[in-house]
């Protein structure tokens, strides 16, 4: 319960950052986020692709923790249920697909990430420094991706 009360959370406060008193800009997002076609590699145009394949709710378990990363344009939103809320960006960068965070609790474990790889489903990064790499599954329509362990997060 409280799992699906934080990725609420995690999706109301990436939905509001753009609310800067009209909805033109998201509107206008949406169409140059189409995944069509290339799969991020070498084109000439590939951040509105690369962005569109980013975008969404990620979920992963990480040491006994739940992890929801959200990417919405080029702003990233992560939470754990251990309390760690941390925001920034994620896009092209120098050729690569970068996350960078900062964490209201001054956590570092996710403070820069390298997208390994992105389908429609999964989420591949590796975090600079001790964490490694970390495994998403994208959480479709708001809801949690299946098989997520949640019987021990109410503890």
């Amino acid at each position: 319960m409280a799992l699906a009360a934080g990725l609420a959370g995690a999706l109301a406060l990436t939905g509001c950052s753009g609310d800067s008193g009209s909805d033109s800009g998201a509107g206008a997002a949406s169409p140059s986020a189409s995944a069509s076609g290339t799969a991020g590699t070498g084109g000439d145009s590939s951040t509105p692709s690369t962005a569109g394949k980013l975008e969404g709710s990620w979920a992963a378990t990480t040491g006994g923790k739940v992890v929801a990363l959200v990417i919405t344009g080029k702003q990233a939103g992560l939470f754990t249920t251990g309390g760690t809320v941390c925001s920034g960006t994620a896009g092209d960068e120098a050729g690569m697909q970068m996350i960078h965070l900062k964490c209201t609790d001054g956590n570092k474990d996710r403070t820069t990430g390298m997208v390994d790889s992105v389908n429609s489903t999964t989420l591949k990064v590796t975090w600079s420094g001790k964490l490694g790499k970390e495994s998403y599954t994208k959480a479709e329509g708001g809801q949690l991706p299946s098989g997520l362990p949640t019987a021990s997060l109410g503890s």
